[in-house]
């Protein structure tokens, strides 16, 4: 997400979560290695992003069984002889990354070709959810009552989590929230099934395999049986969507029971690993992840850009102040975020946004993590108005978009459908050509314009 204003949703659409979303980032993607499976789909506003690939590692590699197995191949069980034929060939590569035989064979026993994975995979396109129905969502009555209840029966465990790694229990209960409804939602997909489908598939083959190796040294880590390693179609896991990669360099074993089990009924892994997770990127406890905040009338939206920085201070002296009018205390340096353009709610984020990001890359994802983690401690609702009237553009109206942006002289440089830094740019230009307000909102007003 780390430029400009609209997100096309990779990160949201592949049903992926922080372990996820970054390490897509290099492919089509979804963001720090996790994915959400039942919070973040299908939604597309007007904040852009990529995600950063994570790959540093919190703990030594997983163990290797001791024993190594030379049975024969297993027959598999699939109506696909080209899947057959990619799995016995994917054996060697997989051994020869220090997958034993027994592990292999244990790990794809039974295991066929998914066409529903791919289906899904393919259909991600034209989703047009927009920000406010996505917040209406994630930050909801109901997820808010759940989430206080939530908090209140694990209440000793999250405090004993916060006390280790200094995040707040409110927003590793808000992850909780948004990526499986606290629990309720972990997706019940065959991991192993759904990564060897999506690797044999090859559209991101190398990024799946990757995956599935790592899925391989969990199993042979003894964390997980096989058949027990279910997440989303995309291979997310557990009560907070961790990907295998993730999963290896972040995933904790706070019970002290041997393995790290982010699965079970018992969440306990799974919220101290995504604390760890969170911890290790720079959160700072009992800092906000942004203020919603008033703009002045005539206000240089050029400076709502990530990487405008300055103090509170510095943006009250512009006219920048909470709902209440005052400057807001100094939490360090911020940008302004208007996820709406010019007709919707402002804030100010500050270094705990970026935090959340390496989570989930999408602003529709970081904004409902921090609002409902705000919800769950007791303060109020976003305040500000909604262009309730507007949608989303779909895939289609994006790339006619920057087409038409181009065609007046306002070149996007690609036509990609998604709307980033050079699009948002390309907006601007074109509102001020006509004298219209330049927030650099791609709106469906201005692709009409632009007809």
């Amino acid at each position: 997400m780390k430029t400009g204003i609209m997100i096309s949703l990779s990160a949201l659409a592949f049903g992926l979560s922080p372990a996820f979303a970054k390490d897509m980032s290099k492919r089509p993607v979804v963001r720090p290695d996790l994915v959400s499976v039942a919070s973040t789909k299908g939604i597309v506003l007007p904040t852009g992003g990529s995600a950063l690939a994570v790959r540093r590692s919190l703990r030594p590699l997983v163990r290797v069984d001791a024993q190594v197995t030379r049975e024969a191949p297993i027959l598999l069980a699939s109506s696909n002889a080209r899947f057959d034929a990619w799995i016995n060939a994917f054996r060697g590569r997989a051994l020869a990354q220090g997958i034993s035989e027994r592990t292999f064979e244990r790990a794809f026993r039974g295991v066929r070709y998914d066409p529903e994975v791919i289906k899904r995979d393919r259909n991600q396109s034209e989703f047009t959810k927009t920000l406010w129905d996505y917040l209406d969502s994630a930050a909801s009555n109901t997820r808010i009552s759940n989430g206080k209840s939530a908090i209140a029966k694990h209440r000793a465990t999250l405090q004993r989590i916060e006390a280790r790694y200094g995040v707040d229990k409110e927003v590793v209960a808000a992850v909780w929230g948004l990526e499986s409804a606290y629990g309720t939602f972990k997706g019940s997909k065959d991991l192993v099934g759904s990564l060897a489908t999506l690797a044999f598939d090859g559209r991101r083959g190398a990024f799946f395999e990757g995956q599935l190796i790592a899925g391989l040294k969990i199993i042979q880590a003894g964390d997980v049986e096989p058949r027990e390693m279910t997440g989303s179609w995309a291979g997310a896991m557990g009560h907070t969507q961790f990907i295998p990669t993730s999963y290896l360099d972040y995933a904790v074993d706070f019970t002290g029971d041997g393995k790290r089990d982010i699965w079970g009924d018992d969440p306990t892994d799974a919220l101290a690993s995504t604390a760890a997770y969170l911890a290790k990127f720079g959160w700072a406890k009992g800092q906000p992840w942004g203020v919603e905040v008033t703009v002045p009338r005539g206000f240089d939206y050029s400076l709502a850009n990530r990487k405008i920085l300055k103090s509170p201070g510095e943006w009250a002296r512009l006219g920048v102040r909470d709902m209440a009018g005052n400057a807001v205390p100094n939490h360090g340096k911020a940008s302004i975020l208007l996820p709406a353009g010019a007709k919707g709610a402002a804030f100010m984020i500050f270094k705990n946004f970026e935090v959340i990001e390496r989570y989930n890359t999408a602003d529709a994802y970081v904004i409902g993590v921090g609002h409902l983690s705000d919800r769950l401690k007791g303060k109020p609702a976003i305040q500000a108005n909604w262009p309730r009237g507007d949608r989303a553009l779909k895939f289609s109206e994006r790339k006619e978009l920057q087409k038409r942006l181009t065609a007046k002289g306002f070149d996007t440089k690609k036509i990609d459908g998604k709307i980033g830094p050079l699009t948002i740019e390309a907006v601007r230009g074109y509102q001020r050509s006509v004298g219209l307000v330049p927030d650099g909102y791609a709106s469906l007003d201005i692709l009409k314009k632009l007809r």
